[in-house]
């Protein structure tokens, strides 16, 4: 054998067994959906306040309704994210990305959210939490056949990018957001405040196929706010779920096209506040 042909034959040899010792990368986990449960945990809700947002998420995590849309899905399973935000710096991962199949699953969620007393920030930045969500798909480890981030929030936005331009960027990724409006100020509006937060987040907030949200107008409602809007984001709105919860509960409140409400009304409102304070 000649030399050269030896030394082919030896490169050959390394060749596959360097080929053989490199890592098979993994394939995504299928699932039915990718959920990013965002929650605004501002500076404008008590820590009374930020506690039931806590226990609500728990308690509805863990409902029979949600845990029988998971099951009824045609993976039987979803991936879940719980994350804190506030202003364009402030979101704290609660929870990582977590396959959620089963109580069992449920339950080891809750017990990550549970685990430690809620954050709280300054300033109130939705387009930067949307934008932090978006990117969060991409490290999830799972292909979900519908990828949704859930944003509730009690204020309009007053920091970071306009809502409606990061939305549009989002939706344009194949990512769903809804919505749930905390309009739980007992009708009063202060400085940073808007007197119709739902539609705001109507026009402003929300979109992508199927996009809803669901207002809260009290926190006596929040729980049940959220068990419900997990059942149809889960169930989707083909399932039996979704007749069965629109015939048990007010008409939830889809997305519409075109804007009817200024969402540029929260920087607006920042930049006249009269106290001069760096706060919500």
């Amino acid at each position: 054998m000649s030399a050269s042909a030896a030394s082919f034959l030896l490169a050959g040899a390394v060749s596959a067994l360097t080929f053989g010792l490199m890592p098979i990368a993994q394939a995504a986990e299928q699932v039915d959906v990718e959920l990013v449960l965002a929650v605004d945990v501002s500076l404008s809700m008590s820590p009374d306040e930020l506690e039931i947002q806590r226990r609500g998420y728990a308690a509805a995590l863990t409902d029979e309704a949600v845990l029988r849309a998971i099951a009824d899905g045609i993976h039987g399973k979803i991936a879940i994210t719980y994350v804190e935000w506030a202003g364009t710096n402030s979101q704290v991962v609660v929870v990582p990305w977590t396959l959620v199949a089963n109580r069992a699953d449920a339950e080891h969620v809750v017990a990550r959210l549970t685990a430690r007393p809620p954050n709280s920030a300054r300033r109130t930045s939705i387009s930067a939490a949307l934008e932090f969500g978006a990117d969060l798909f991409a490290e999830s480890g799972f292909e979900g056949a519908k990828r949704v981030i859930d944003i509730s929030g009690d204020g309009p936005n007053n920091q970071g990018a306009p809502v409606p331009l990061v939305r549009d960027a989002v939706i344009k990724q194949g990512i769903v957001i809804n919505g749930l409006p905390l309009m739980t100020n007992g009708g009063m509006e202060t400085s940073y405040d808007i007197r119709d937060l739902d539609r705001y987040y109507r026009d402003c907030v929300i979109g992508g196929p199927g996009a809803f949200m669901i207002p809260v107008n009290g926190w006596e409602q929040f729980p049940e706010a959220v068990r419900r809007k997990l059942v149809l984001e889960l169930a989707g709105a083909a399932s039996p779920q979704w007749a069965v919860e629109e015939a048990a509960h007010p008409p939830i409140v889809l997305a519409e096209v075109g804007s009817t409400i200024d969402c540029l009304a929260g920087e607006k409102k920042w930049r006249d506040r009269s106290l001069m304070f760096d706060s919500r």
